[in-house]
């Protein structure tokens, strides 16, 4: 039988699906099914210490549609993941600075692509640092693999037209997540 989120104690979450906390994501770090990518505000901040095995992530020069800051698109999407050995069967575990914002980010993207099985590591970077965790400078090795996204799923995604639409009406509530 399913605990209610009031019953979950310690390290268990009511969205076991989207968080994980350092212990797991610990614990996982050398399964090659699970992917653990970093993705940063400060971009630097990979290079200067990481959880062993991370992928690191540049969310200016990897995560953006240019010219301007969108998604990328599905192929470009598939092409970088591959590139740095992710398959859709991977789990992949996500984290970064500035309370998870870039990864979070980043997450969503998986998701919206339909990405089975993304998570974030509660606390992210900070709270990893802080148990005094180890971080290390040395990149993974990368065997490139062979990523395919799903179809967009634009029920998670709101455009501005979309929105404007909708305001004002009732039952209808704006969360911005910044």
């Amino acid at each position: 039988m399913a605990k209610s989120a009031t019953e979950l104690k310690g390290t268990e979450y009511a969205h076991p699906e989207v968080l994980v906390d350092t212990e797991w994501a610990a614990a996982h770090a050398g399964d090659p099914r699970v992917k653990i990518v970093e993705v940063d505000v400060d971009t630097s901040s990979y290079d200067t210490g990481h959880i062993k095995g991370a992928i690191g992530l540049d969310w200016r020069k990897d995560l953006q549609a240019r010219p301007i800051r969108d998604l990328l698109p599905k192929e470009e999407l598939e092409k970088l993941l591959s590139s740095k050995g992710i398959s859709a069967d991977d789990t992949v575990i996500v984290y970064g600075d500035n309370n998870n914002w870039f990864a979070a980010w980043f997450v969503w993207n998986l998701k919206y692509y339909g990405h089975k099985d993304a998570r974030l590591i509660n606390g992210g970077r900070k709270k990893w640092q802080d148990e005094g965790r180890e971080l290390v400078k040395d990149a993974p090795t990368i065997k490139p693999a062979s990523y395919k996204a799903g179809q967009p799923n634009k029920a998670i995604r709101a455009l501005r037209n979309e929105v404007f639409a909708d305001l004002g009406k009732s039952g209808v509530v704006l969360v911005d997540q910044r």
